[in-house]
């Protein structure tokens, strides 16, 4: 398995462009369901500009994704995830944008690269479905394995834990190494915590508090903190939680972490301030 660059430990991931410092994924959901924004890049022309107001803005890739996972979402069947999403990565590939594929469904993996995408990810770690690993194998571009424990229907069912840290770092082991035993090189790996996926604010503080942790899996580290639950938590006042939108604030602050932590990349819906932070971040780390 290959080594991380001594650039703040971040790695480089085979396929893709290589940043000097932690790169920042925008997100485009084409859903009317997703729980931050749903409804509002709905249709083609409206995504496609989205996701180019986001490189805008300082992304350095955009994650296209048709089927929301917030807790409680139920699937989409698969023509209308292709129907959202080839169209919208045709689109911003076309332009010149570095496009990553946000699916669980092989098909959809496999019509995206066709149409541009240079990165699959996938939430289940291709986990729910068999055909996933073999097609990003054969496409030959890399992917991104993520902390699944379920679906969306039930996973805060399977939000236990004895040490999340440890328990999250061995799952993600063991479907490091199925993945690599399905043909996907390692080289072209990520990983990512899956914070808020069967997981409780608290579960998700803990993780990232030990980023250093997950980086002894020895591969490029996606964390995508932004507008979740934990910061709704974190947040909450007598008022409740602020909206999903009212958190891109605290969502930035996750960023400046993570990448101070040495992550790869870290994936935001509004880009702005987290592009900022991480080019602090890369300033001070270059004045040590």
């Amino acid at each position: 398995m290959s080594t991380l660059r001594a650039q703040g430990g971040r790695g480089t991931v085979e396929g893709l462009p290589e940043w000097d410092r932690c790169a920042v994924m925008g997100v485009v959901n084409v859903t009317p369901d997703s729980f931050s924004d749903g409804g509002r890049w709905f249709d083609t022309t409206t995504a496609v500009k989205r996701g180019l107001d986001l490189v805008g803005e300082g992304a350095d890739l955009v994650d296209v994704g048709g089927e929301s996972t917030r807790p409680g979402a139920p699937r989409v069947d698969e023509d209308e995830e292709l129907r959202r999403v080839v169209p919208v990565v045709r689109g911003l590939a076309s332009e010149g944008v570095t496009v990553s594929v946000d699916t669980m469904r092989a098909s959809v993996a496999e019509q995206a690269v066709a149409a541009g995408a240079v990165l699959v990810n996938d939430v289940s770690g291709g986990l729910a479905d068999r055909a996933m690993v073999p097609a990003v194998a054969a496409a030959g571009v890399p992917f991104v394995v993520m902390h699944w424990r379920g679906f969306s229907q039930d996973m805060n069912s399977r939000a236990l834990y004895t040490d999340v840290v440890a328990e999250v770092v061995a799952e993600l082991r063991e479907r490091m190494d199925a993945v690599i035993a399905g043909g996907i090189a390692p080289e072209r790996l990520v990983i990512d915590p899956g914070l808020g996926f069967a997981k409780s604010a608290e579960h998700d503080l803990a993780l990232l508090a030990h980023l250093t942790d997950l980086r002894a899996l020895n591969r490029p580290l996606l964390v995508a903190a932004s507008r979740k639950r934990f910061l709704g938590h974190v947040l909450a006042g007598e008022g409740g939680p602020p909206p999903a939108r009212e958190r891109d604030a605290a969502s930035a602050a996750v960023s400046a972490i993570a990448a101070h932590e040495g992550a790869w990349a870290v994936r935001v819906h509004e880009v702005r301030a987290t592009a900022d932070a991480v080019r602090v971040s890369r300033a001070v780390e270059g004045a040590r």
